[in-house]
Order: structure tokens, then C-alpha cells, then sequence
């Protein structure tokens, strides 16, 4: 049997895309048994990798190799610079740029999206979607355009690595979309600390060699400008075959688009009204489909929105829909504030009955980690709301010598514990402890974290073997 009328788990899969998200996808398809051929074509050159690391290569935390994704599954076959150039729906085939063409049984867009552009043309300017973009800019000052939550990362990144940088933001405060005025104060106080000059309620309109013209006829000194003014999901592959597209591509609660065969996940979809915003969706789309593939009927419910941005020595989390800190609050709403500017601090949480509705923290790191697990899960608050912002109810420092039970990465609640018994099983580089836990597969924060715990287990003497465990014999073999 074939096509639409073999069993799902025999039908083959062809995923446009060869990202994180399709990267996730086919891990689970083969996970939950999937036996069908799985095709994955991508346009980039390289291997998956982990997208959310850019900035640790951009400023030389890391290097580009530490990046990669595990190899795909058995079976699951990966074409690298294969550029989709057409889908033929009828036909039920994708064709790639060499001509080749792959037959499906089920489609999968996987396509991500592409960074929107600085609204005028010229040549040298630069973003940072692909590894390629993320190789270290020539020396020389930088103009980063744009000051959403991804711009401030770029520019703490390139200042750290000894860039001079001057962030150039057309909102009124930074992070303007997300973020509350007393949250981009301290966000705004800590970049300046750290040596970056900021420019609020300019554009940058132009760009002539080693500068960057402002709208109010200002000339800023740029040997590279990076333009972070967001990303647009890519949709043409879908609007070229005929499907459904809005903002992102339309899918129903099963991830299908307008064609029952054809499914998207991550950054082009648009699950609910609203395209992918986190790597965390696209992670639970691609688990989500993944099931629906293979004989599962449980619909695809949008998980609540947690965003942890990688602005590296500034713990900082917006948890609620997009927009809520600034909505008139509902009767019975509880508002829990805690401001402290000077040592560069401030909480806001929403709570309705004992659950957090909304809310940003800034500068408290073991509530950082507390708050995104509380209202990931819908989960009650503790009564005393203090405790949980000055971290007695949990979390972890980002430094420091930490508890076997700190949690290191929020996003897959991977312990120093796992990561350690990771590390003596073998898996001593960040690729390999990544395919071990999934550390670092989230957002990317913990990054200079498990590095940090590489280097202390290093150097650490191994651990005395457990006198309960019998240890074999000098001499013998050990199957």
C-alpha cells in the first residue's frame, strides 16, 4: 500500500527544512516507530545545529563544531544544500535545486523563518540567522539595528568580546514589545555598564562603507552593521504550492495546513492565530506532530509563552501572552512588584487566584528559573510571594559551586547531577553531553554554564569508585 491510503507509520515522510525543529521531529517519528522511509532536505551547507548557540560563536564563547545537533537517527536520511525550488501537491513530490525530486506520502515545512529586512539596500550589512552569519565581525566598531531582546543579546555578545557598540533602537525604550518600562531601565543600565552606548527612538535609514546614517542625519562609525529588527517566517515554498498562509503558514489543531498531507511546525507555522516564537514551540510541535504521525488523536494545544532571552550575565524571563504586562488588570488580579534599580533588580507578577497570569524578572536568578516553571506548568504560588522572587523556592545561581539538585538547563530540567554522571559516562565535550541530556538544546542560556561545569569536572580528580559496586580485576577484560 501507499500514499494516503497506507498505515501513517508506513508512509514516507519528505521535512523541508533542517533545523532544530525538523531535527526534533524525526528523532521523535523514529522514537514512536515510525517505519517508513524519512527524507530531510536542507538549503544550508552544514549539518543541524543548534541555532539558539549563535551568539556564543558570535563573541568566541564557543566555537561553530559545538553547535552540532546528534546525527539524525538510522535510517533518516539528510541531503545538506538542497534548496526546495517546488512542490507539486498532485503529485505528491518536492523538487530541489540539482533536479532531484523526492516523492512524500506526508509533508512536513520545517522552512523556519528569515530575518526581516533593514528597509533599505546596501551592501555589508549583516544578521545572524545562520551559523555562517555568526562568524566574528573584522574589528572595528559595530551598529547593531535594533533593540528587541535578540539585538540587546548581539550587542552584550560583540561588547563582551571587545567590540566598541552602539545599539540603535526606533522604540522608545528597549525591548519595547516585551518588556515593561522598569524592566528595559535595568536591561538599558546593564548594557550601559558593560560599555555599550545606546541610541532609543532612532533608525538607522543607510549605509555607506565603515558607517551607519541615523534618520536624524547623525553618522555613527560601523565597520559592521548588524540589523536585528526581527524575523519573518518563511513562507514561500507554501505560497508557491497553493497553501494557506497568513503571517506564517496556516495549520489546524493537527498541524495540517489547507492540504491534509502537508504539515508545518516551528518558526512558519502559525498554530492559534499566532506563528512560532521560541524554540520551545517548535520543539512541542514537532513531539506534537511527531505522535499524530503515529497513531495518536490528541490534538495540538499551544504551550503558555516563556521566553528566556541569552543575555549573558543578566538573568531576565517574560512569562504570559505577548502584550499583557500593559492590559488593565481584572478584578480579584493580584499584582506582586519588587523594584530594586540600584543592585540592578525588578519583579512583576500577575497572579489570578494562586496562578502567575503574566510577569518579568530581571535580576533574580533562582526566580528566573522558579517563575518560568511555575507558569509553564499552571501551577499554584506559594504564599509567600517574597520567597519565591529572592529564590527560596528554588532555581539555581548561574555561578558558583552548585547543588547536585540545581537545576542547570530550564528548558529540558537537566540537573549539574545528570550532567555529571553524563561527563564520567563518557560524554566529556558539549555536543556529546547535549545528546546525553539535552542540556543546552533549549534556548542556549545555560551555554557558558555546562561549559563552566566541563571545565570544573576536568580538572576535578575522577571519584572514588563505589565500594558496594565490584570493580574488575587489573588484567582482566571488562564485557
Amino acid at each position: 500500500m501507499s500514499g494516503i491510503d497506507s498505515p501513517v507509520t508506513d508512509r514516507p515522510v519528505v521535512v523541508v527544512g533542517n533545523g532544530t525543529a525538523a531535527h526534533r521531529l524525526v528523532e521523535s517519528l523514529v522514537r514512536l516507530g515510525h517505519r517508513g522511509p524519512v527524507t530531510v532536505l536542507g538549503a544550508e551547507p552544514v549539518a543541524a545545529y543548534h541555532r539558539a548557540g549563535l551568539l556564543s560563536v558570535l563573541d568566541g564563547t564557543l566555537p561553530p563544531g559545538a553547535l552540532s545537533l546528534a546525527p539524525a537517527p538510522p535510517g533518516v536520511r539528510v541531503l545538506t544544500s538542497a534548496p526546495v525550488t517546488g512542490i507539486d501537491r498532485a503529485r505528491r513530490r518536492v523538487r530541489t535545486a540539482d533536479g532531484s525530486v523526492h516523492p512524500y506520502g506526508v509533508l512536513v515545512l520545517a522552512t523556519g523563518a528569515r530575518p526581516r529586512p533593514p528597509g533599505f539596500d546596501a551592501p555589508g550589512v549583516r544578521t545572524l540567522r545562520s551559523l555562517a552569519d555568526a562568524a566574528p565581525p573584522p574589528e572595528g566598531p559595530v551598529v547593531v539595528a535594533g533593540g528587541g531582546l535578540r539585538g540587546v543579546a548581539a550587542a552584550a555578545a560583540l561588547r563582551r568580546c571587545g567590540h566598541e557598540v552602539t545599539l540603535v533602537h526606533p522604540g522608545p525604550r528597549l525591548a519595547h514589545r516585551d518588556l515593561e518600562g522598569p524592566a528595559a531601565a535595568v536591561l538599558a543600565h546593564a548594557l550601559e555598564e558593560s560599555g555599550v552606548l545606546l541610541e532609543t527612538g532612532r533608525r538607522v535609514v543607510g549605509r555607506e562603507e565603515g558607517k551607519a546614517l541615523l534618520d536624524d542625519g547623525r553618522v555613527l562609525a560601523a565597520a559592521t552593521l548588524l540589523v536585528c529588527a526581527g524575523e519573518v517566517p518563511e513562507t514561500g515554498p507554501a505560497r508557491t504550492a497553493g497553501l494557506r498562509v497568513r503571517r506564517g503558514i496556516v495549520v489546524d489543531d493537527r498541524l495540517r495546513t489547507s492540504d491534509p498531507l502537508v504539515h508545518a511546525i516551528g518558526d512558519c507555522a502559525e498554530a492559534a492565530g499566532a506563528p512560532g516564537s521560541s524554540l520551545a514551540s517548535a520543539w512541542e510541535q514537532a513531539d506534537a506532530l511527531a505522535a499524530l504521525l503515529t497513531g495518536t488523536d490528541t490534538p495540538y494545544r499551544p504551550a503558555r509563552r516563556v521566553l528566556r532571552p541569552g543575555v549573558a550575565g543578566l538573568d531576565l524571563t517574560v512569562v504570559g501572552p505577548r502584550g499583557a504586562f500593559g492590559a488593565e488588570p481584572v478584578e480579584g488580579e493580584e499584582t506582586v512588584t519588587l523594584s530594586d534599580p540600584a543592585r540592578g533588580r525588578y519583579a512583576r507578577l500577575r497572579l489570578r487566584g494562586d496562578r502567575i497570569h503574566s510577569g518579568t524578572v530581571v535580576g533574580f536568578p533562582r526566580a528566573v528559573a522558579a517563575v518560568g516553571r511555575l507558569y509553564a506548568g499552571d501551577r499554584p504560588v506559594q504564599s509567600d510571594r517574597l520567597a519565591l522572587l529572592l529564590g527560596s523556592a528554588g532555581g539555581y545561581a548561574a555561578s558558583g559551586e552548585l547543588p547536585e539538585t540545581a537545576v542547570i538547563c530550564q528548558c529540558n530540567g537537566v540537573t549539574r547531577k545528570a550532567l555529571t554522571q553524563a561527563w564520567h559516562q563518557g560524554a566529556r565535550e558539549l555536543p556529546a553531553l547535549a545528546a546525553a541530556t539535552r542540556a543546552t538544546t533549549g534556548c542556549g542560556t545555560c551555554l557558558p554554564a555546562v561549559r563552566r561545569l566541563c571545565g570544573q569536572l576536568a580538572e576535578a580528580p575522577d571519584p572514588d569508585p563505589d565500594p558496594e559496586v565490584p570493580q574488575p580485576m587489573e588484567g582482566t577484560a571488562n564485557g
